[in-house]
């Protein structure tokens, strides 16, 4: 993950309503920086108005809410999602990120927001195994950095031809042109924002999903700095507070049609 980081531009500001009590997050911080990728729809993207849009803003939102904390945004490729955060170029990252082992080297991360899992993506007309024997010599595509370069390599190692990608819509259009074979994706946002759309209508799951935490971690979390443990422990109360109070299920059915907490 220790890319070269390209230009870092605010894009959006959230304005938190001061509705938490103030003895409740008195020790928390009232302004933020998150850091965010914004090119995984229906999690994070940008709206046809500019503004950043998705499931992963939604949240953000309503925790800074939460906290009464003003929160402003700051857009970063995904492979430099990490290096940014450590270079302090934002507080914590709110980006789907799976609070994995290896990445808990290198930054902390809050109490899970929703659970991830992965899938294998390819024409309907294909019959496949999901298997190193059955996938021999095939092309996969996958964007780089993510969990599932670790699942591919790990599970399916030099059975396959890996191919990697800055942004999951670069996977994605090779797989329409026929250039891969087959991709892997995170479940719930390719079935969103690719399956469930018109270019996706010749594709499909192929397999079982995958859930390993070897790969996924404890489920998809905010990311701090190594030892902001006050921060952590404020997005952690926060995250309590919009599950008991039904804010995370409206905003989870406004997005998924159903709460995606445990997937």
């Amino acid at each position: 993950m220790k890319r070269t980081l390209r230009l870092v531009t605010t894009i959006g500001m959230i304005v938190a309503a001061p509705s938490a009590l103030a003895g409740e997050y008195a020790k928390c911080p009232d302004a933020l920086t998150l850091g965010i990728e914004a090119q995984y729809p229906p999690f994070q993207y940008i709206g046809e108005n500019g503004n950043l849009k998705g499931f992963d803003v939604d949240i953000a939102n309503a925790l800074c809410e939460e906290m009464g904390a003003t929160c402003s945004w700051q857009q970063q490729d995904w492979a430099g999602i990490i290096p940014g955060l450590k270079a302090k170029k934002y507080d914590a990252a709110v980006a789907s990120m799976a609070a994995t082992k290896e990445r808990d080297k290198e930054v902390d991360f809050t109490d899970k927001y929703y659970t991830v899992t992965g899938h294998f993506i390819g024409p309907k007309d294909m019959t496949v195994e999901i298997s190193k024997q059955g996938l021999a010599g095939m092309t996969v595509g996958v964007q780089r950095a993510t969990t599932q370069v670790r699942l591919a390599r790990h599970r399916f190692g030099e059975a396959i031809d890996l191919k990697t990608y800055d942004t999951q819509k670069a996977v994605n259009l090779d797989l329409m042109s026929g250039r891969i074979d087959l991709m892997i994706a995170d479940t719930l946002m390719i079935e969103q924002s690719f399956l469930d759309t018109e270019r996706g209508q010749a594709f499909e799951f192929k397999g079982q999903k995958f859930d390993d935490p070897r790969y996924y971690g404890d489920g998809t979390a905010i990311a701090v700095r190594e030892g902001a443990d006050q921060l952590r422990r404020c997005f952690n109360k926060a995250i309590k507070g919009i599950r008991e109070d039904g804010t995370y299920d409206r905003i989870s059915k406004k997005h998924f049609g159903r709460n995606i907490y445990d997937g």
